[in-house]
């Protein structure tokens, strides 16, 4: 349990069988509907604030809820993050994680672990549940482990996504899975017209993805949660 005040739980009502189709034909209520449906606590809130403050990004509470399912589906005991940001996904990832598995997150900017780590104790998560790497992911990740990761999330730095995937493949074990998040770019990764430099990226990581999964035993999905959470499972 966390340290922090919890807030009051709500339910939300279920909906008519005859509104069902209209749900699933509105995007952004659905989004909305699904961001909703797991209610976040007082640490979660506050991780996020801080994130706000800092100018972050952060997982939408509908990604952050499917982490920690994807964590839960592994029995993840070792899980390597990229992007620690204040710790709003790290907190989802370790909550379904094995009770003894270890968060290993990796972020350029040192003061914003910090921030990740309060969040983590005053959720009653132990020292030794996360370790946590200042540096620059393509620093960091060739001295990890090869095969030695349940799960590897990518939230860092959209120029170096295809390689993170490179990287990411090295340290996932067998039934592993490597997730990136924020694929859709807001909406632009699919526009015509043309794009940055980040979108051409995310579209380079999409053509990598497409092309290793054709050949081999990887599976991947592209789930429509937050924005966009691209999920490619080792098996």
């Amino acid at each position: 349990m966390c340290e922090f005040p919890r807030p009051t739980d709500t339910v939300t009502p279920r909906q008519p069988r005859g509104q069902e189709r209209v749900i699933t034909a509105n995007g952004p209520t659905s989004w909305a509907f699904a961001d909703a449906f797991v209610a976040e606590d007082e640490a979660l809130r506050w991780a996020r604030d801080r994130a706000r403050e800092a100018g972050l990004r952060s997982v939408s509470p509908g990604t952050g809820a499917a982490l920690r399912l994807l964590a839960a589906s592994v029995d993840a005991k070792a899980v390597a993050e990229i992007g620690t940001g204040c710790g709003v996904s790290g907190l989802h990832l370790l909550r379904g994680m094995r009770p003894d598995g270890v968060l290993t997150t990796v972020d350029p900017e040192p003061e914003h672990q910090q921030f990740a780590r309060q969040a983590f104790r005053a959720c009653g998560f132990a020292s030794n549940r996360a370790r946590f790497i200042p540096g620059h992911a393509l620093d960091v990740l060739p001295r990890l482990a090869d095969a030695g990761y349940d799960l590897v999330f990518c939230d860092g730095d959209r120029l170096e996504y295809p390689a993170y995937f490179a990287e990411s493949l090295r340290l996932l074990r067998p039934g592993g899975l490597v997730v990136f998040e924020g694929v859709f770019a807001g909406g632009r990764t699919v526009d015509s017209g043309p794009q940055p430099t980040e979108v051409l990226r995310l579209r380079e990581l999409l053509r990598a993805v497409r092309e290793s999964t054709e050949d081999s035993e990887m599976v991947a999905s592209l789930l429509p949660v937050g924005d966009g959470l691209l999920c490619v499972a080792n098996r």
